[in-house]
């Protein structure tokens, strides 16, 4: 069975049929049948990448494939220089919409109706992101506009009950919507993670824990069901599930702050389990990282132009993007599809770790600062009055003043033990009080 989704995964991508809705359908319900698929749909998405007659059509196909992979930024400019078709302008829409830009998310979803894509769709995407954009009334308004089958669809029901929900005029009505939702489509992600946060809000933690791990299930997974349900796994002191959760996040998302945050916590409560498995499959990425680039068959003008830049192994590439590799004197396109082979053949991509690479910090000069925020910085911590839990931090990590704290990240406050999520959220609330922040915030 798994084989034959693979092969219908890579044919549908890769193939020049037609491409539309119902593809997209098919291969979210390979991924969903078979969370293996997920490898063969980003597999095929390299292997369509080094396509050279690329045209208007497969860019579009290439697009959407990007929003299904979660690389949304790639998505929105591959969509963009596509047909400009319904379908393009809709996962555009999509794209941006995951990108919490929802105004440019709108006029997505207005330009995919005007282009004919199908109007309830557009009209329940539209609804969603006047929702997000803080207009409830004006969401519901938008519902009260359609009529007839789609009343009756899932995707209806819980934009509805997520609308109802933001208006706080009737929670018993979210709750039935949501339930009506989850009886028209059991694995309706949505309508799952609507549902398990009203039980999760009413203390109803067994079954908003089925709900969460139901709705992680389905795909493209919700970043707010994986985190709210790597919390609950942490309230049971699961953290080895918790941190598989906060880990799904990254995987997608490799920048989310709370879900390295979150991810950091669970591993430091002391009651992780690593399986041998974890560690080898992390050890041998690793050891990918490492190899040097001198070990591949380059061309004369590539390797110069990596020795340039200071490229040495397979490691320093996956942190470098295509745009500062083009960017260097002699680099084309030619030397381009060359580097993106050779790290395929090791299952990497340019710039998938272009994340990890620190800023250089800033050099503290207290002679800059003046006289108002000097006396800021010299006040002493316990102005503070944290609790007793994030003070014993502060003496571990020698920090005595405001100006201690302030020159410090949140990734660094997180690196002492017992110092966790709930501690830095404290720290930053009080800070904010007072109209400052740390570093990097």
């Amino acid at each position: 069975m798994s084989e034959v989704l693979d092969t219908d995964v890579r044919q549908l991508v890769i193939s020049n049929t037609s491409f539309g809705p119902q593809e997209i359908q098919q291969i979210v319900s390979a991924i969903v049948a078979d969370m293996s698929s997920y490898r063969t749909l980003r597999d095929a998405v390299n292997e369509l990448e080094t396509r050279e007659d690329r045209t208007p059509a497969t860019a579009v196909r290439l697009g959407v494939c990007y929003y299904l992979l979660g690389r949304y930024s790639l998505a929105v400019e591959t969509l963009s220089e596509s047909d400009s078709g319904a379908l393009a302008h809709y996962y555009m829409g999509k794209s941006h919409f995951a990108q919490e830009e929802y105004a440019r998310a709108q006029e997505c979803f207005q330009a995919a109706a005007a282009a004919g894509y199908n109007h309830d769709d557009c009209q329940l995407s539209i609804a969603e992101t006047q929702r997000y954009l803080g207009d409830p009334a004006a969401a519901l308004a938008t519902l009260d506009g359609l009529s007839g089958a789609v009343e009756q669809t899932a995707e209806y029901l819980y934009q509805r009950g997520a609308t109802v929900a933001v208006l706080g005029v009737n929670p018993q009505e979210v709750v039935a919507l949501y339930e009506r939702a989850v009886d028209v489509d059991p694995n309706h992600a949505g309508a799952l993670f609507g549902l398990a946060m009203e039980n999760d809000r009413h203390g109803n933690d067994n079954l908003a824990l089925e709900l969460y791990e139901r709705s992680t299930m389905q795909f493209p997974t919700s970043v707010g069901a994986l985190l709210n349900l790597g919390l609950l796994y942490e309230d049971a002191e699961r953290y080895d599930r918790a941190a598989r959760c906060y880990q799904r996040v990254l995987d997608v998302c490799p920048s989310h702050s709370r879900a390295r945050l979150f991810l950091k916590d669970a591993r430091a409560s002391g009651d992780m389990y690593y399986d041998d498995d974890e560690r080898r499959r992390r050890d041998q990425y690793g050891q990918i990282l490492d190899v040097p680039v001198t070990d591949f068959e380059l061309s004369v003008r590539s390797r110069n132009c990596l020795q340039r830049m200071g490229i040495m192994t397979l490691g320093d590439l996956a942190r470098t993007t295509e745009q500062e590799l083009l960017a260097s004197k002699n680099f084309g396109e030619t030397s381009l599809v060359e580097i993106r082979d050779m790290l395929s053949s090791k299952g990497l991509r340019l710039g998938e770790l272009s994340h990890e690479r620190r800023e250089v910090e800033p050099v503290f000069e207290p002679e800059s600062l003046s006289d108002d925020e000097r006396a800021v910085h010299d006040r002493p911590i316990t102005d503070l009055n944290l609790s007793v839990r994030a003070r014993k931090c502060m003496v571990r990590l020698g920090i005595s003043s405001m100006g201690d704290l302030l020159r410090r990240t949140g990734d660094e406050l997180l690196e002492c033990k017992n110092f966790g999520v709930t501690s830095l959220n404290e720290v930053r609330e009080k800070l904010t009080q007072q109209g400052l922040k740390l570093r990097g915030d």
